[in-house]
């Protein structure tokens, strides 16, 4: 690559910042629907050289620093809407404070870039990190400066995408999922079949080992588990539709024990990392003592991070703002200790905040080299983060005569507890983004620093832009079982929020002592069965994904059968590329690569496109105070919108199929 060809330009800016805000909104919408965001690289990567190509004189750089700054947008959701909305779930806020959501967003995702700066060169040079999503980025902007890229698969899968979901969630003509569950005197029993085209793709894309490992938490949970719950508690909820009671006993009985299963599952891959990390560490800071003695000029510049003495100054600049964050959260609360005094407790809090952030974000980038970004366990380090930020609070409660527990007390510990927790996990989630963008850098001859330029500025875009489209969802949907102030949702309507459900019910239940530990136990020793499996399986080339199976038992019924099903239409289409390609074996892996990118790509495609329709019908919804304002479903037009919305789900996966076998080349 020319060491003059330019990357950050004016219109790459530009274009960074717009898809920047356009992804972040989409996987806002995918996050509090189901609890899971997909990678915006790969799409911000062919929209970019969809759109650059109509510039003559544009280059591939161009269209690296573009999907580096738009990525950030859904790394930032990742990280900041999956936990800040338990605080209207706590109704510890009675909406989103935007001033105080853009500082704890931003704050977090300047932390995160910062921390990934010592951590690139010892990642990107481990040997045994392949890197998948950074590899795959990389091969689709060399593919685009070849005139390969698959902009037409994108935009037709947004067009379909959008579409359905207009019907779906807008026009109500087509259903979204099928309730079939029947009662007896004493067993609920049955299932939900679910057809949204974001859950039907998200599943596509996860692939097979995470719709297999989700299946196993559907039959423990959802088949097994409603029936023997309903079976003690048939009394209670014998007044109840089939449906509704199901759906009681799944918050009630079934919830907590996914719970335990995630806990046990983050907590063990935790501990499988921590070796690696201590040792990446080590390394990485070996390699900052050699940078610092022979000079950033002496190293190409493929080589050049931002340098540490900015990086450092950056971090500490960063502790001023963070300091009066933490103290508004905690003025005039229990966190003023006459030991420690309340500057030396907010100290503890930002000591607390700097280590555990860099420790996870370690984590998380590994995990990005190891299984790539979108599979890391961002959930499960926010989990861990909350614990221990509880934990830590209840340590100080025992020095504080004054602490009452009373229930303004504990709601104050609660939230700020949550805060802690958004702050650590919005770090974890851009390193995680970062060192992926890295990576696909280092293919294609990028500029380190320019990146990390670029993501800096996509987090500041993002953050700023987040909490409006936080405010917009709730004021539409309604978030977790909550709605907005004077307005009363449908919650069977609402955005479900099942992470940030999981966080509340977390904090809320360490610090009142409520948690159902007994079902917990029950996730805690389905999560060691499992992980004593899946040792079993991994030599013979096969998962079973202790955190998959608890999202499985904890997410609704609907969300896991549309992931499964796509997961399962991934695997059909990956059995059929092998068994129809018969040219010589490296014809074979190109054509068959190329085939596997196409259908990913238009998987892609339709996440984006059916998130976004839900963000732009956020603004009539909001505007009418009203989800059913575009109805145009009749009366008993119940069973009909059922039909055509399993009828929709299995032609979606069939033209996926259709798609990818299309594009193999014939047999040479």
């Amino acid at each position: 690559m020319n060491t003059h060809t330019p990357e950050i330009t004016i219109r790459a800016l530009f274009l960074a910042v717009i898809l920047a805000i356009v992804l972040a909104a989409a996987n806002a919408y995918l996050g509090l629907k189901v609890g899971l965001t997909v990678s915006a690289s790969i799409p911000a990567a062919i929209l970019s050289m969809g759109i650059l190509r109509f510039f003559k004189n544009s280059n591939i750089l161009e269209n690296n620093i573009v999907q580096t700054g738009a990525s950030a947008g859904e790394s930032l959701v990742g990280g900041t809407a999956f936990i800040l909305p338990a605080l209207l779930i706590l109704h510890y806020w009675k909406e989103f404070n935007y001033w105080q959501t853009a500082c704890i967003s931003l704050i977090g995702g300047i932390l995160g870039v910062i921390f990934s700066i010592p951590l690139r060169r010892v990642l990107l040079e481990d040997k045994t990190l392949r890197f998948p999503e950074g590899t795959a980025i990389g091969q689709v902007l060399q593919a685009s400066q070849e005139g390969k890229g698959h902009f037409r698969e994108l935009v037709h899968g947004g067009i379909i995408g959008g579409a359905i979901s207009l019907f779906q969630t807008g026009f109500q003509l087509i259903a979204d999922n099928i309730l079939l569950w029947f009662k007896t005197k004493t067993i609920v029993y049955g299932l939900t079949l679910g057809f949204e085209p974001a859950l039907l793709a998200a599943g596509y894309i996860v692939g097979i080992n995470v719709a297999l490992s989700t299946l196993l938490g559907v039959v423990l949970g959802w088949l097994i588990g409603i029936p023997v719950a309903s079976y003690y508690a048939h009394n209670s909820i014998a007044h109840l539709e089939p449906a509704s009671a199901a759906i009681h006993l799944w918050q009630a009985k079934i919830r907590p024990v996914g719970v335990g299963t995630m806990l046990i599952g983050g907590l063990w891959t935790i501990v499988l990392m921590f070796k690696p990390i201590v040792s990446g560490l080590r390394s990485s800071f070996a390699s900052l003592a050699m940078i610092r003695k022979s000079g950033y000029q002496a190293l190409p510049k493929y080589e050049r991070d931002i340098p540490i003495h900015y990086a450092f100054g950056l971090l500490f600049f960063l502790l001023i703002p963070l300091y009066f964050l933490l103290a508004y959260f905690t003025q005039n609360t229990i966190l003023t200790l006459p030991m420690l005094g309340e500057a030396g407790t907010l100290v503890l809090f930002i000591v607390f905040a700097l280590v555990v952030s860099f420790f996870f974000s370690s984590l998380c980038g590994y995990f990005a080299g190891l299984i790539g970004s979108s599979q890391s366990p961002i959930s499960s380090v926010s989990l861990s983060v909350l614990l221990l930020a509880a934990l830590l609070l209840l340590g100080i409660f025992n020095f504080v005569p004054e602490f009452t527990s009373t229930d303004h007390q504990l709601l104050i510990a609660e939230g700020f507890t949550i805060i802690l927790g958004t702050l650590v996990s919005s770090a974890c989630a851009i390193s995680n983004n970062t060192i992926q963008d890295l990576k696909a850098g280092q293919i294609v001859g990028a500029t380190p620093w320019k990146q990390q330029v670029i993501l800096i500025l996509g987090v500041i875009v993002s953050a700023l832009i987040l909490p409006a489209i936080l405010q917009l969802l709730f004021q539409a949907y309604g978030i977790g079982g909550i709605s907005p102030p004077g307005r009363h949702i449908n919650p069977s309507q609402m955005l479900s929020a099942p992470q940030a459900m999981l966080m509340a019910n977390l904090a809320s239940g360490a610090f009142r002592h409520n948690l159902p530990w007994h079902l917990i136990s029950i996730g805690f020793m389905i999560a060691v069965v499992c992980i004593l499996i899946d040792y079993l399986l991994k030599p013979r080339g096969m998962r079973l994904l202790v955190l998959a199976v608890g999202c499985g038992i904890y997410l609704p019924l609907d969300t896991s059968a549309a992931l499964i099903a796509g997961g399962v239409a991934a695997y059909f289409v990956e059995n059929t590329l092998r068994k129809k390609q018969h040219a010589p074996a490296e014809a074979a892996v190109t054509s068959v690569n190329a085939a596997k990118q196409r259908g990913l790509t238009l998987a892609c495609g339709l996440v984006a496109g059916s998130c976004l329709m839900g963000v732009f019908l956020a603004i009539p919804f909001t505007l009418a105070q009203s989800t059913d304002v575009l109805k145009l479903a009749p009366a008993h037009f119940k069973n009909i919108a059922a039909i055509l919305g399993l009828i929709s789900a299995l032609s979606l996966l069939a033209w996926i199929y259709k798609t990818v076998l299309k594009s193999l080349k014939p047999p040479l």
